[in-house]
């Protein structure tokens, strides 16, 4: 059976062998059970009898006080040596004569127990009251030793040896028996195997058994037969054809994925691309109309130099990306020290951060440390990291930056309280054109390049890039390693910025680009009309109750709530059919369209927008019916 486990000669070896096992062992327990159930009766009735005699003939001794009596009558217990001890106690519990067998230290209860039997540690312990004529004297002890372990032990070895003995008998038996069943069963087995090596279809199983078996053999050989005549033009049929469909589904495949993931790149860019042209119109518009108003004039040129960095960050981007892979980019390594690149980062990306209204914690060494790398593009790692924490926060969040060392290694950790990451993206977003909310209501949406540059340039500078996060609006983590030139000690400190800004005016602007809402309310107060602004969905859908505006320009991508829900929200108000809706978005396909007059828009304006357009709008009175109370 060493040589064939699994084959069936030994399944039904085994078969045989396990079912005699359990048989025998069940009827073994029961009788292990039931002897050592007999045992400890016979012991307590032993015991219990031997405890009623000795009551009997103490009786006379405790009426009379006589001890010696008593002594005589326990020691006659010397003649059962599995008695170790006994005692007769009076009425009273004081014990009235005692004895112990052999040279074993006299043991015995203060008091004695209520009338009956224990066993304790391998001793049985008995109580037995003296009566006479109806009165309780007092009461015999004894204590004897029980040998159930014993018992148990040897009656186990007994049944031992015959299961054992039981299993062999079996096992010959069965071995004997099973060559009926197993001769045929491995003339099949040999004869399969021989036509998988060989793929002779004109072998055949010799015999003709009778039964069961007899007909499987027939059957296997009428099967090969069968098999010898298709088997080569079929299976050729099937490998042609089998390629040919995997060959096809995967082209489909790929041509699906890549036509589905052009439509939302180019569809995205266009998005991103027009989000920062809408505010530098409206700066342009801000200069034409208030041209004599310097403080307006500042602030648009503040507006659209902020835009067009953020233009040039994502074409910049885009072109390192393309860079890296042909192969044509190229870094200059030098010393560089953390603080300047930190700073060179904070530089660029400050303003952005304020603008979002987050808090910002800077915690560095205090010492110098220093790297080997490109000072331009270890500041675009950190910049990149800090622009996406911030873009992913909800406004009024924390953006944090912390640095450390590790033996040889800088970690740099750049984490936020923001929307999170979904554990199923943890490992993609590190991947070309990924975006971790791709929801409707997301707050940017962005390419999908900063993250994946981020990872490029950290491995140019022979470092590595970990995401962490512990799900959904439950905030991210990016730990960057790099390696060091000198290692500072770590004494730390922290440098806070935050800054936000709110301004409310009467008509109903809402948009999370805070530039392009606040420059067109900045035209439209200009203007006398009167302007609320806000920044999320929730927010809107509550001014518009409140004021019940006439006029209401609304972003489709607003967080919280989109802009379809928002407006279907508005519709269902006491006055919001008499508000005019605009939708106000940098998505302009024709189902996007489709999509906003659905929701119940009047008009579909696509990023970046006029002021002209909105002038006619507002100069069109007559599309609604002002009701005021």
């Amino acid at each position: 059976m060493q040589h064939d486990t699994g084959s069936v000669r030994s399944k039904l070896i085994l078969m045989a062998v396990s079912t005699t096992f359990v048989a025998l062992l069940a009827a073994s327990i029961a009788m292990l059970l039931y002897d050592l159930r007999t045992f400890q009766q016979y012991w307590v009735d032993d015991l219990m009898t031997q405890a009623d005699i000795i009551a009997s003939v103490s009786a006379p001794a405790l009426s009379f006080n006589d001890a010696r009596s008593a002594q005589q009558n326990l020691a006659v217990l010397r003649v059962r040596p599995q008695i170790l001890s006994g005692a007769v106690y009076t009425s009273s519990g004081v014990r009235f004569a005692s004895y112990t067998q052999g040279s074993l230290e006299p043991s015995y209860p203060v008091k004695p127990g209520r009338p009956g039997y224990t066993i304790d540690h391998g001793e049985l312990v008995v109580y037995h009251n003296i009566v006479d004529n109806g009165e309780v004297l007092g009461t015999v002890y004894l204590r004897a030793r029980f040998a159930l372990v014993e018992r148990l032990l040897n009656y186990a070895a007994i049944l031992g040896i015959v299961l054992l003995i039981s299993l062999v008998i079996a096992a010959l038996v069965a071995s004997r028996l099973q060559q009926s069943i197993t001769r045929p069963l491995l003339a099949v087995t040999k004869v399969a195997r021989e036509v998988m090596q060989r793929r002779d279809f004109s072998l055949r199983v010799p015999g003709n058994s009778p039964g069961e078996i007899g007909v499987l053999v027939a059957a296997f050989n009428d099967m090969l037969a069968e098999i010898g005549r298709r088997s080569h033009a079929l299976q050729e049929a099937n490998l042609t054809l089998e390629h040919e469909m995997q060959v096809r589904h995967r082209a489909e495949e790929a041509l699906l994925v890549a036509d589905r993931r052009k439509d939302e790149f180019l569809a995205t860019l266009a998005h991103e691309l027009r989000n920062p042209l809408a505010p530098i119109r409206t700066g342009l518009d801000i200069l034409r109309i208030r041209s004599g108003d310097a403080q307006a004039t500042q602030r648009a040129t503040d507006i659209m130099e902020r835009q067009l960095r953020q233009m040039v960050r994502l074409v910049d981007d885009l072109l390192d990306v393309s860079r890296i892979n042909t192969g044509k980019f190229a870094i200059k390594m030098g010393r560089v020290e953390l603080k300047a690149v930190v700073n060179d980062a904070l530089e660029v990306v400050r303003s952005y951060i304020e603008l979002h209204g987050h808090e910002l914690a800077i915690d560095l060494p205090d010492r110098p440390v220093f790297l080997h790398g490109d000072a331009t593009r270890l500041a675009q790692i950190l910049s990149n990291l800090l622009n996406n924490a911030a873009k992913y926060t909800n406004r009024g969040g924390r953006v944090s930056l912390t640095a450390r060392v590790e033996e040889r290694d800088l970690v740099i950790q750049v984490a936020d309280n923001g929307i999170g990451i979904a554990p199923d993206m943890l490992n993609h977003v590190f991947e070309m054109f990924v975006q971790v909310d791709s929801t409707l209501e997301r707050t940017n949406a962005g390419l999908g390049v900063g993250l994946s540059l981020a990872r490029r340039l950290v491995e140019l500078h022979g470092g590595s890039i970990e995401a962490h996060s512990a799900g959904i609006n439950r905030g991210s983590e990016f730990v960057v390693r790099l390696p060091i030139v000198v290692e500072p000690e770590m004494p730390t400190k922290t440098s806070p910025a935050a800054f936000m800004t709110s301004e409310t005016y009467r008509i109903l602007l809402a948009d999370d680009n805070v530039d392009f809402v606040n420059s067109i309310g900045a035209l439209l107060s200009a203007m006398g009309h009167s302007v609320v602004i806000t920044h999320n969905g929730p927010d809107a859908l509550t001014a518009a109750a409140r004021f019940c505006p006439d006029y209401a320009f609304l972003d489709i991508g607003l967080p919280q709530m989109s802009g379809y829900d928002l407006a279907r929200g508005i519709r269902r108000l006491s006055c919001g059919q008499m508000t005019l809706l605009i939708a106000v978005t940098g998505w302009g396909q024709e189902k996007d369209r489709q999509l906003a007059f659905e929701a119940g828009f009047d008009h579909h304006m696509v990023k970046p927008v006029r002021f002209e357009q909105i002038e006619e709008i507002l100069s069109n009175r007559s599309v609604i019916k002002k009701v005021r109370g």
